[in-house]
């Protein structure tokens, strides 16, 4: 099983553009979105090519194969847009090894902050827009950046999860970091 994630896109169409253009070049079967859709928040700029009505028309093109839970700036005037619910704080995804995605955006639950979890879980999530890929500890630490306002001096990212590795790559192909789930 192959999975793409985004977070944080923030309503900027040019960046989903550009993040579906990678979702199906990668030949994932499943797009993962943590959070922050539509909407860029007050304390963010607003991106160049905000039109989060664009961005909700592209989505529900590929609502059969989207998870999302919802991200602080995401509200129930967003959901009436889509045609995939997006409003859970958090979701679980299982893997055929056994092995559960906590997915979540990030503002509430985190790699600091979450439920109990079992050995080998991931904690997927965005809301910092700083890519992250690791282990801490026995849990895993995801974070795939942000497809439109990254910060850290990071480019825009998405990841993939694909051969038991989790990578955050660049729309440019670079891959920024990455862990081997073992």
């Amino acid at each position: 099983m192959k999975l793409f994630f985004a977070s944080d896109i923030h309503g900027c169409a040019d960046s989903m553009r550009r993040a579906l253009t990678a979702f199906e070049q990668s030949g994932a079967e499943h797009f993962i979105l943590l959070g922050d859709v539509l909407n860029h928040g007050p304390r963010n700029p607003l991106p160049v090519g905000y039109a989060p009505t664009e961005v909700a028309e592209m989505l529900n093109q590929y609502a059969e194969c989207i998870t999302a839970v919802r991200g602080n700036c995401d509200s129930d005037v967003d959901q009436m847009l889509l045609d995939f619910p997006m409003m859970a704080d958090y979701n679980l995804v299982l893997l055929p090894n056994g092995r559960r995605l906590f997915l979540t955006h990030g503002h509430l639950y985190n790699g600091d902050k979450h439920p109990r979890l079992r050995d080998g879980d991931v904690i997927v999530s965005g809301h910092t827009h700083l890519p992250v890929a690791e282990q801490r500890g026995a849990l895993y630490l995801f974070n795939p950046g942000s497809i439109t306002i990254p910060r850290g001096e990071h480019q825009a990212s998405y990841g993939l999860l694909e051969d038991n590795t989790l990578k955050v790559v660049t729309f440019e192909g670079e891959v920024i970091c990455q862990v081997e789930l073992r």
